[in-house]
């Protein structure tokens, strides 16, 4: 398994790890295969979508923002319980295909490291695992 350390700027930020992620594919040398992604925090999530423009990633940022504000009615007393609500909606774990050494993604998706809880520096962990069967 390879952590890799994600280094966020804002509270609520989509942070585009698809070469970072794809370095790792390249160095576990599996060919065919999953890349399993997963973050081990509660306030931040992973994602894939579009990665051709910028804009989408502030897009959903904002959205994510306006649909769960900050400021409640939340009962949890640290003040992020927004940045909770978020991450389940996300999601904490993706799964991505490889093949011939490469992230197998349709040709405008990339992968997201999404924080609602920053600035912070967080970890995605990264397991490849080649596939078993004979083709």
């Amino acid at each position: 398994m390879k952590i890799l350390s994600v280094k966020t700027d804002r509270r609520t930020q989509l942070v585009d790890v698809t070469a970072q992620v794809q370095k790792a594919v390249a160095a576990s040398g599996v060919a065919r295969g999953v890349c399993y992604l997963y973050v081990p925090h509660t306030t931040a999530a992973i994602t894939i979508n579009e990665c051709a423009d910028p804009d989408v990633a502030r897009d959903v940022e904002g959205a994510l923002d306006r649909l769960i504000p900050k400021r409640g009615p939340f009962r949890h007393s640290e003040g992020n319980s927004d940045s909770h609500v978020k991450a389940v909606l996300v999601g904490s774990s993706q799964m991505v295909l490889v093949e011939d050494g490469k992230l197998a993604l349709g040709r405008w998706q990339g992968v997201f490291f999404c924080e609602f809880d920053g600035p912070r520096e967080r970890r995605l962990q990264v397991k490849v695992v080649a596939d078993e069967a004979k083709s």
